[in-house]
């Protein structure tokens, strides 16, 4: 391989020359990150405070909107007096039947 054929494969300014030359099969069938059996896997900072902030903004949506639009959630009729139910309604029995 001469210079010539190398000097695409160059990074720029950098003095590390890359050959081209394939890799070998393990490395192909190897994967990028080691398994952990029965472990919590190991977040980086920025995948924490990524996760927080995305959680932080769904409860933030989820609240704001309960807030401003209760009737989303429990409905567009106004709640019945259950007070006023007879027993009759709610299927409880006479008290003079035996």
């Amino acid at each position: 391989v001469t210079e010539h054929e190398l000097r695409p494969l160059m990074l720029r300014g950098s003095p590390v020359v890359f050959t081209g030359a394939p890799r070998s099969r393990v490395h192909a069938t190897r994967p990028h990150i080691e398994a952990q059996y029965r472990q919590f896997p190991q977040l980086t900072k920025r995948q924490l405070f990524q996760s927080e902030l995305i959680s932080g903004t769904m409860w933030f949506w989820i609240l704001w909107n309960f807030w401003k639009s209760p009737e989303e959630v429990l409905g567009h009729f106004p709640y019945p007096d259950i007070s006023k139910w007879t027993d009759e309604e709610l299927g409880i029995p006479p008290d003079d039947e035996e």
